[in-house]
């Protein structure tokens, strides 16, 4: 029923094959899109981007107990931040 196509990446521009095999697993989802990106281009896109794999770290006061906190986003002052362990217990409750 499926047959393998021939795709062209919207992030690369390269040629990529989607399988009868992925185009099964697709509807099997009911995802009724096809891909538009390669899988280098996926994976890449997943990972962050052109990520070399570091990321940049602040420090905030944590809200709950006071302790320093790092954290991979940027810390605005209207909303309150959290160091790891009271995150955990505030995700638990």
């Amino acid at each position: 029923m499926f047959e393998d196509k021939t795709l062209v990446c919207k992030e690369c521009g390269k040629e990529f094959v989607f399988t009868a095999g992925e185009q099964e697993f697709y509807a099997s989802r009911g995802f009724e899109n096809e891909p538009q990106r390669c899988k280098a281009c996926r994976d890449a896109r997943k990972n962050g981007g052109a990520h070399t794999g570091t990321r940049t770290m602040y420090e905030a006061t944590c809200a709950a107990c006071g302790k320093v906190a790092r954290v991979p986003f940027q810390p605005r002052e209207d909303r309150p931040v959290y160091c790891s362990d009271c995150f955990a217990k505030m995700k638990n409750q």
